[in-house]
């Protein structure tokens, strides 16, 4: 099955404690349908000091379930996506507005 939300697609957090914040999908992890947001579901993580990085604690996004986010179309707006053939390609739309993504 193709995958609606993909690395780089800028979408806004839909249920949780990040409700209405948006930001960039920086990984995808399909087997688990989660998807890690910059900036969103934010968790402290405790590091060791080593000879290269600095220790302590320090802010990691966690991966966010991808039922609860919703990619932004050209005008900012929350919308589902869908697919259409468009010459001979399989391509991503938005539902809202019916444009391409």
């Amino acid at each position: 099955m193709a995958a609606k939300l993909r690395k780089g697609d800028t979408v806004a957090v839909l249920a949780g404690k990040d409700r209405g914040r948006t930001g960039e999908i920086s990984k995808v992890l399909p087997k688990e349908g989660k998807a890690v947001v910059e900036g969103v579901n934010m968790a402290i993580r405790h590091r060791r000091q080593t000879p290269n990085e600095q220790g302590g604690r320090q802010p990691k996004a966690m991966p966010i379930d991808l039922s609860n986010l919703a990619i932004l179309d050209a005008n900012g707006n929350p919308t589902r996506v869908g697919f259409r053939m468009e010459d001979g390609k399989k391509v991503r739309f938005a539902k809202t507005t019916g444009d391409a993504i």
